[in-house]
């Protein structure tokens, strides 16, 4: 009884992670499409707007790659960081004061410094192969 309880639960956790994940595509790829549209409407490509497109294909690459490993690389996220910090840092810089923009620039390179340290840890310390005891694969991708 116990176990079919946890393989029960097991697969509705899997069904609502991919839902989600589904949910999170769908929304991603109509955000594509209207940033499109409203440059397309502008007339006018602007940094700011290739950053943002940026940051909805690292999204939507994360989702794919989660799709297709099962792992969720922790470097994705800190790339959509640099990216939309640099984007903030764009769009506001004539209204920012020198300690703001030190700020996000200090978080940016925090961001990368924390990019070497997960490459580095992963070539240096690698996680053992937890398939063979059932657990599940550490979320750092390896390449």
């Amino acid at each position: 009884m116990g176990h079919s309880v946890r393989q029960f639960n097991q697969r509705l956790l899997v069904l609502v992670e991919h839902f989600g994940l589904l949910a999170i595509a769908i929304a991603t790829v109509i955000a594509m499409v209207s940033e499109i549209f409203h440059m397309w409407e502008l007339q006018r490509v602007s940094l700011t707007d290739l950053l943002l497109l940026f940051l909805y294909l690292e999204v939507f690459a994360m989702v794919g790659l989660y799709y297709g490993t099962g792992k969720l690389p922790v470097r994705f996220p800190l790339y959509i960081g640099m990216i939309a910090l640099a984007r903030y840092l764009i769009l506001d810089l004539k209204e920012m004061d020198g300690w703001r923009i030190f700020a996000v620039t200090g978080a940016v390179l925090m961001l990368a410094i924390a990019v070497l340290a997960v490459r580095y840890g992963d070539t240096r310390f690698p996680y053992p192969d937890n398939d063979e005891a059932g657990l599940p694969a550490p979320d750092i991708d390896k390449k």
